[in-house]
């Protein structure tokens, strides 16, 4: 059998007209062509499907079959080419992204997030929290469709987009002696003989690279007393007095008892948000308008202005 789309579509048109010339115009098609496709539809099915005289149209038992299987036809149809243009718009498919734990405490970056889901409800988002280090290689294999993380070293086949640029502060216990300086005036140089509580070196953290080298070239080795794997528990220990830490600005809205966020007069003291996808990869039409809503320039400057 070789019966196509438009069979159904004519069968259907005559089926609940019953009426050859009624369907006929409702197809803007001319009656005679309309007759002669009902009959090779007829005859490709093996059965009369319609039973007809001068004056009456009727559906046969085989015709009554035939619709009900005909309508659900064409209704996947419509329904297949509704999902295929709504996918190419970005309404609907599935988004997996990988981010820092820090990510959710930058406000661009929850804000877009949140905006997205508003305008794109048919999106399925699911969302990784994993270091920037172990964001590359879900990111090269396909795992994740795009990542957000902090400046790292990337294979070739990833390339990045600046999110945006935040400072580093100095996290010390309520009361510490750093926290009566004046503000805008904490050098790096007041932090090398504090203890520090730091990212494990195992955590292979994008922070625990660019604190250290931050450090480093203000002729700072830091003692570190305490070595965690995630930036909660380093606030959570710096709040117990433990030690004092570096981290960025965003986690400043983590409001914890016992813990003071200090600026740092440090010009260089910043670190870099970036989006991170694959260069040969396609994206979806979804990460497309993500992307968009987190790299625009409102969204930074927003951002940069708090």
């Amino acid at each position: 059998m070789n019966i196509e789309l438009r069979h159904l579509r004519y069968f259907i048109a005559v089926a609940e007209e019953l009426h050859f010339g009624r369907a006929a115009q409702r197809l803007r098609i001319s009656q005679p062509p309309l007759s002669q496709q009902i009959q090779a539809l007829e005859e490709m099915v093996g059965a009369r499907l319609l039973a007809r005289n001068n004056r009456n149209v009727s559906l046969t038992q085989a015709g009554e079959m035939f619709l009900k299987e005909a309508w659900q036809v064409v209704d996947q149809v419509n329904r297949a080419a509704e999902k295929a243009a709504r996918l190419e718009r970005g309404e609907i498919g599935e988004l997996t992204i990988g981010f820092t734990s820090s990510a959710p405490f930058i406000s661009q970056v929850s804000r877009n997030l949140r905006a997205f889901r508003l305008h794109h409800p048919d999106v399925h988002i699911k969302m990784r929290e994993i270091n920037t280090k172990q964001q590359l290689e879900p990111l090269l294999n396909g795992e994740l469709d795009l990542g957000v993380m902090r400046n790292t070293r990337l294979p070739e086949a990833l390339q990045h987009q600046l999110l945006l640029q935040e400072p580093m502060l100095a996290v010390v216990p309520e009361g510490h002696p750093l926290t009566y300086l004046a503000p805008g005036t904490l050098r790096f140089a007041h932090l090398a003989d504090e203890p520090f509580v730091f990212f494990s070196r195992e955590v292979g953290t994008a922070l625990y690279d660019e604190t250290l080298l931050l450090l480093e070239r203000a002729g700072i080795t830091p003692y570190i007393t305490q070595e965690v794997g995630e930036a909660m528990t380093i606030i959570g220990l710096v709040s117990a007095g433990l030690g004092i830490s570096i981290l960025p600005a965003s986690f400043g809205r983590v409001k914890l008892d016992g813990v003071s966020y200090l600026p740092l007069a440090e010009p260089d003291a910043l670190t870099e948000v970036w989006l991170v996808n694959h260069r040969q990869r396609p994206l979806t039409a979804a990460a497309k308008s993500l992307m968009s809503l987190l790299l625009a320039p409102s969204a930074k400057d927003a951002y940069q202005r708090k």
